[in-house]
């Protein structure tokens, strides 16, 4: 079992804040795996029929097990989860409970209403930069073919049968259970185009045809593919200027692998790390930041800055991502800062050992590590 230190700390210092803990994430994203790393805590699998007899009568069970950690992995199985999450949230604060579960019941509108402002949030993104030096690996070629599900990547030889597995698996377990969606083909084929095409513009009349449904439907299911956490809407940065894109959103697999599963890609080639990079930053910054407020933007004359964050009260900060810092062409970032004047602006690539600054025609530019980006963009979170 490889110790993965920062996530370990992330449930702790949630634990010091909310008695309720909601650890999210995709299946065999290691959740699992993490829960049991937990020192000190009883750990329960709600997809036993003996657990879930145990947890029928939620009072008893709690006054049992009070001053204690728990650990409740698949709730979701539990018909009534939302109302023992709320039950030991106000009346047995003093029993510390990490629920796991299916991104489904997490997306569910009645389970976020029953549990408003009694949880803390963490969510379990695919590996990122902590988790590959705490497993051994840190080649980030070999993160970005494999992806960042840790089977999947500590598997001796590419698991190609298991993305196809996966990807059933998720149609089976996570939809049907609470979407119950009926057109099991479209859907599936729609998230086989948009793991093809990850990183691209989604206009819905593109796939309508395709997967055979109407825009309205593929609309629909994108949102489901959303509200998962298997595909990450990116929508424009604007201010509703007439030169600027203004609703087309981009779309990323949740993982490199799954990306480079739907191209057909047993070995990457230097025209193929780019866009896969862009995919391992938008993961790094969702995985130690715990946003989805991300965003891009775009103007009509083709000039695109691949990020942009814009915390609350503060300047927009432009992120551009290069897999060699020498590839910059800083057009787009001057036609940017034109609109928008004040903020940072980031060069991130991992050639870049120690972070620098350069001036392009008036404007500073911030070239650096992965690791800085994102202590900078947590500087700026907490001055918010």
């Amino acid at each position: 079992m490889f110790p993965r230190t920062h996530w370990q700390e992330q449930i702790e210092s949630a634990w010091n804040e909310r008695s309720i803990v909601w650890l999210s994430g995709v299946r065999r994203v290691g959740k699992t795996v993490l829960c049991r790393s937990l020192p000190d805590v009883d750990y329960y699998d709600c997809e036993l029929p003996r657990v879930r007899r145990l947890l029928e009568d939620p009072e008893a069970f709690l006054r049992e097990h009070r001053k204690e950690r728990i650990v409740l992995d698949e709730i979701h199985r539990l018909g009534h989860a939302s109302e023992f999450l709320k039950i030991a949230a106000d009346h047995y604060p003093d029993v510390h409970i990490l629920a796991t579960g299916s991104s489904t019941l997490e997306a569910s509108a009645r389970f976020q209403d029953t549990l408003t402002g009694r949880k803390k949030n963490i969510w379990l993104t695919p590996m990122n930069s902590s988790d590959l030096s705490a497993f051994g690996q840190e080649n980030l070629q070999y993160r970005l073919l494999r992806g960042g599900l840790p089977s999947f990547f500590l598997a001796k030889t590419l698991p190609e049968a298991e993305f196809q597995e996966w990807i059933d698996s998720y149609w089976a377990k996570d939809i049907q259970e609470l979407f119950r969606l009926e057109r099991r083909a479209a859907f599936q084929k729609l998230l086989e185009l948009l793991l093809a095409q990850s990183g691209g513009i989604f206009e819905a009349t593109r796939f309508a045809g395709p997967c055979e449904v109407t825009r309205q439907t593929i609309t629909n299911y994108l949102g489901v593919l959303d509200a998962t956490l298997v595909m990450h809407v990116v929508r424009p940065f604007s201010t509703r200027r007439s030169t600027e894109i203004t609703s087309a959103p981009k779309v990323y697999a949740f993982d490199t692998g799954f990306a480079c599963f739907a191209r057909g890609w047993r070995n990457l080639r230097r025209e193929d790390l780019g866009l896969l990079w862009e995919h391992f930053v938008l993961n790094e910054v969702q995985s130690i930041l715990q946003t989805r407020m991300i965003q891009y933007w775009r103007d009509k004359r083709g000039h695109e800055i691949d990020f942009v964050v814009k915390p609350r009260g503060l300047d927009p900060i432009a992120i551009e991502c290069k897999w060699s810092a020498d590839e910059l062409d800083p057009r787009n970032l001057l036609a940017f800062r034109r609109q928008y004047p004040q903020g940072e602006n980031w060069v991130v690539a991992p050639d870049v050992d120690r972070a620098f600054t350069r001036r392009h025609n008036g404007i500073e530019i911030r070239y650096g590590s992965l690791g800085s980006l994102v202590q900078g963009l947590r500087t700026s979170s907490q001055s918010d």
